[in-house]
């Protein structure tokens, strides 16, 4: 048995993606959000919108949510083959032990598969977490614009949004 497996996320498991999620912002990572700014209805959120024409994955270990990973289209038609609000989000006893990196590429697998075929994926990421934009970039992630000014930090100092893409090419689809 490897560390972990990756699986789709259950509406039922809900609960563990909150804990993860709170888990994660709590500390220095890459979230937007606060711990006290997400509940129960706003997991339930995303993952009914990443459920429906999206992807939503997990990394558990056991019964243990190690890592969870979605995105999803946003609609209207012509921006079908775009999956996008993506968002990532790994406990801190789990970074830097290929989570995040295996996340990514069972979302690349799932993306892949779905229909109309995705051919473009986006994700933000603040300017200040480096590391994450390190990983985006070694896997094909190239950016493709700042907002400037649009994260407030808790300390109150401001920093630029970092819009990144990857694109797919339609006949390999799971680079």
């Amino acid at each position: 048995m490897s560390e972990f497996e990756i699986r789709p996320v259950a509406a039922s498991q809900a609960g563990a993606v909150l804990a993860l999620y709170q888990a994660a912002s709590a500390g220095s990572g890459g979230l937007a959000r606060r711990p006290d700014e997400m509940d129960l209805a706003y997991v339930e959120g995303f993952l009914a919108k990443a459920r429906a024409g999206g992807v939503t994955l997990g990394a558990w270990r056991g019964e243990v949510l190690c890592g969870e990973i979605h995105a999803s289209r946003i609609g209207p038609d012509q921006f079908a083959h775009v999956l996008s609000d993506l968002t990532i989000a790994v406990d801190p006893a789990w970074q830097g032990k290929g989570v995040g990196r295996a996340l990514f590429q069972a979302l690349f697998a799932a993306a892949a598969q779905l229909t109309p075929p995705v051919t473009r994926i986006e994700l933000m990421a603040r300017e200040g977490n480096t590391g994450a934009i390190r990983l985006y970039q070694a896997l094909g992630f190239v950016i493709d614009g700042r907002f400037e000014q649009r994260v407030r930090m808790p300390d109150g100092h401001l920093e630029a949004d970092i819009a990144m893409g990857l694109l797919l090419p339609a006949g390999d689809r799971t680079t």
